[in-house]
């Protein structure tokens, strides 16, 4: 009886109880999706160094800007900057990342906030690097069912080694 009453009083209210687990349903499958592009693509062409796979995750007109603030525009030119990239300072490099977040502006648009971590970076003289940690901001779009990455912006949250007393 107790159900009843609550099913009513809800009704008449006009709460749509199953309003957001309908809206869930719906993005589960874009975000089952969007994660996948993230592990099969991104993160198995980053782990294998294997440029042309990692931008198959990037949409033919995406922007890339990378920690350091320089941008790559266009899939081929997203997969020519990292090309090289894995030919030097990331050719050991091992990354793995965890989706934070995901929004929905749109059917057709996510946003998706993604922490990483890195090891096996190189400097530019072949030293290895430590442990580093990031975070990914990438609007993702869907065409015909198909979910890649437009915009991506990388952001290097490893702290900055403290400056010895000698060179303050």
């Amino acid at each position: 009886m107790r159900n009843v009453l609550i099913a009513i009083v809800v009704t008449a209210l006009g709460i749509p109880l199953a309003a957001k687990a309908t809206g869930d349903a719906n993005h589960a499958a874009d975000e089952a999706a969007i994660n996948a592009v993230i592990t099969d693509r991104f993160l198995a062409g980053w782990n294998a160094h294997d440029a042309h796979l990692f931008a198959s995750a990037f949409a033919p007109d995406a922007d890339l800007t990378n920690v350091r603030g320089v941008s790559a525009s266009g899939r081929e030119n997203i997969e020519q900057f990292h090309a090289q990239a894995f030919q030097r300072m990331f050719m050991q490099s091992h990354q793995t990342a965890e989706v934070k977040k995901i929004r929905f502006l749109k059917p057709d648009v996510a946003v998706v906030d993604v922490r990483w971590e890195m090891t096996g970076a190189l400097t530019p003289d072949g030293v290895s690097r430590p442990v580093r940690t990031g975070l990914l901001d990438l609007v993702f779009t869907s065409s015909s069912g198909s979910w890649l990455i437009t915009v991506m912006h990388n952001v290097d949250l490893t702290p900055a080694a403290a400056a010895s007393p000698a060179s303050k």
